[in-house]
């Protein structure tokens, strides 16, 4: 085992131990540093998103901590095209940056970011030199962080974790037809932002994905859910404190939701076994929808827009040049 993967074996079990709804446990997969990954850049005004799927990703109800972490690197040396772990790491952050976590706690235990995932994200921001003290994993509210089991550390050593909970700016900040006060923790805390949502669907906006997701950063988003949120979620998303931070995106698809969402429904969840990497937040919500689509269409049911939760938010968002939003230019990766 070589050296850095002991030291994120040894923090890892130390962070898990401290979890009330999580146990860790020898893991039986064998995952070492991605040696090689052969990836050509698309070319133009086009997109990447990467998918990886692995079974065996979930056992006895716990994350594999060593399999999240081979995924994490892997995927972003595919999102990146670079082919070490170091080098796509230190591409998209620095040192002296300090980083936001945002995941997404709303759906519950069954539906929500799970913490191991985060860890391995977070083990790839010491690879690119990031020290613990500028990492911040963060949500909407502490209690839902904790009850997930996630550490809270508002102030110590070592990563930090938290809720916005009341702390929010106290001057409204109005972009298109959104006027919110954003979490202080994204306006004064963090330089970057790695968002972490769920693969879900979702009873008004279709899905909540990437850009349904920033909704947590701020303190009013029970206002803006009216016409299946549109265009709501595309305004948010183009704020410069949005929009100039999200550096990487990583949707946690270990399980995903189909229907019934944002809250957990067995039986409107499968086990997708998989995560959702991109720069680009509209593909990455295209894509993600595509595949919530098809899980629909598989169990027999009507697509979102048949039954009244069009995600034309994601549209919207492309025609304000958020992103890509257009199949034909986005490069699906899969392994």
């Amino acid at each position: 085992m070589n050296p850095q993967r002991r030291t994120f074996l040894r923090r890892t079990v130390s962070f898990i131990a401290s979890l009330p709804f999580f146990s860790f446990f020898k893991s039986q997969v064998t995952a070492g540093e991605v040696s090689s990954i052969k990836v050509t850049s698309p070319a133009g005004d086009k997109a990447r998103v990467v998918i990886l799927q692995r079974e065996g990703m979930v056992r006895e109800d716990a994350v594999d901590i060593n399999l999240a972490m081979k995924m994490v690197n892997e995927g972003v040396c595919h999102v990146t095209g670079n082919s070490l772990p170091s080098g796509a790491w230190r591409e998209l952050f620095h040192p002296k940056d300090t980083v936001g976590i945002k995941v997404n706690c709303l759906g519950g235990k069954g539906v929500s970011t799970h913490p191991e995932l985060v860890m391995a994200v977070v083990e790839g921001l010491r690879i690119a030199g990031v020290p613990d003290s500028n990492i911040i994993i963060w949500d909407r509210l502490t209690s839902e962080l904790e009850s997930l089991g996630f550490k809270i550390n508002r102030q110590g050593e070592g990563v930090r974790c938290f809720g916005t909970d009341s702390t929010y700016e106290p001057n409204v900040e109005e972009v298109g037809a959104v006027g919110s006060c954003f979490s202080s923790i994204l306006s004064r805390q963090c330089t970057a932002l790695i968002n972490m949502p769920v693969l879900k669907d979702h009873d008004l906006s279709g899905v909540s994905l990437s850009l349904k997701n920033l909704y947590g950063a701020i303190h009013n988003p029970n206002k803006y859910h009216d016409n299946n949120g549109n265009p709501y979620i595309a305004d948010l998303n183009s704020h410069p404190l949005i929009r100039k931070k999200v550096r990487l995106i990583i949707c946690d698809g270990i399980t995903g939701m189909y229907n019934g969402g944002p809250g957990f429904k067995p039986q409107g969840s499968w086990p997708f076994q998989g995560i959702i990497l991109s720069r680009d937040p509209v593909a990455l919500d295209r894509v993600g929808c595509e595949i919530i689509e098809a899980k629909r269409k598989e169990k027999g049911l009507p697509g979102l827009k048949e039954v009244g939760r069009d995600p034309k938010h994601i549209r919207t968002a492309f025609k304000k040049g958020l992103g890509i939003g257009d199949m034909k230019r986005i490069e699906v990766v899969k392994g």
